[in-house]
């Protein structure tokens, strides 16, 4: 099963638990500060994903595996859970909605849409697998040698929140060969069928251009109960750029 990290209701638990799922190249850690702050009345679980942080390591991924790893988990917590989804990990947890709907009170989506997109992310495995770990010690050594491949300090931190210094020699908590291998199915949008009658929020940063107007119809069909904001301020990454904007909005959608 996935690898998990728990954050326990910090009051009397109201609410079913909270799953949040992240995006390509993160893992459950990166939300550690937003899912503590989501934890009042609920439970909150991070994941990390197949072939990231600490979960197993797989020859295959695409979203019908990854929405199937969701569903362990959300069985493993008592069979329902609210949905929380970011980049990668909205898909997965889109795709889990659609296909185990009996398993989702809420979804909420971030920055991102049930398409195809055209962009391809391979080009941060290079750089990834171009950074020199020879006697690397430090977060900051670490940052200043990535600055050489990556000039956003934003996406250079992300990246390094994967990379594990305390082995021996340092490496990379992703599994960069098969992530390169299936990117095709990370950036595309499995065949499928169904709805997903729950509540659903589409949460997406207003300088982002991962949901377009036009998608808006394409999604409805799926989520017809489907609902949309948009963060000023923030990009794909919204929950890093306006993340107690972002932790609000989530609140209210949830508890309302």
């Amino acid at each position: 099963m996935l690898a998990t990290t728990l954050h326990p209701a910090s009051e009397a638990v109201t609410a079913p638990p909270l799953l949040i799922v992240h995006g390509l190249y993160g893992s459950g850690r990166n939300w550690g500060v937003i899912a503590r702050r989501l934890a009042e009345g609920r439970d909150v679980v991070a994941v990390d994903m197949r072939n990231h942080g600490a979960s197993p390591r797989h020859a295959s991924h695409s979203y019908p595996e990854m929405a199937a790893d969701l569903a362990k988990v959300i069985e493993s917590l008592g069979g329902q859970a609210d949905v929380l989804g970011h980049s990668m990990g909205g898909k997965a947890s889109m795709l889990l909605a659609l296909t185990r709907p009996e398993l989702v009170r809420k979804l909420v989506v971030a920055d991102i849409a049930p398409v195809a997109y055209d962009h391809d992310q391979s080009r941060h495995i290079h750089a990834m697998r171009a950074l020199d770990l020879t006697d690397l010690t430090s977060r900051a050594e670490a940052d200043r040698r990535l600055s050489a491949l990556i000039d956003d300090p934003a996406l250079r931190a992300f990246f390094l929140q994967s990379l594990d210094l305390k082995a021996q020699p340092p490496h990379w908590r992703l599994n960069l060969d098969v992530l390169e291998a299936e990117m095709a199915k990370i950036v595309g949008w499995p065949d499928t069928s169904g709805h997903f009658d729950g509540p659903t929020l589409f949460l997406t940063g207003a300088l982002s251009h991962y949901v377009k107007p036009e998608y808006r119809l394409t999604i409805l069909a799926m989520f017809p109960k489907a609902r949309f904001a948009k963060l000023p301020g923030a990009g794909h990454w919204l929950h890093a750029d306006r993340p107690r904007e972002f932790e609000e909005a989530v609140r209210v959608f949830l508890n309302a």
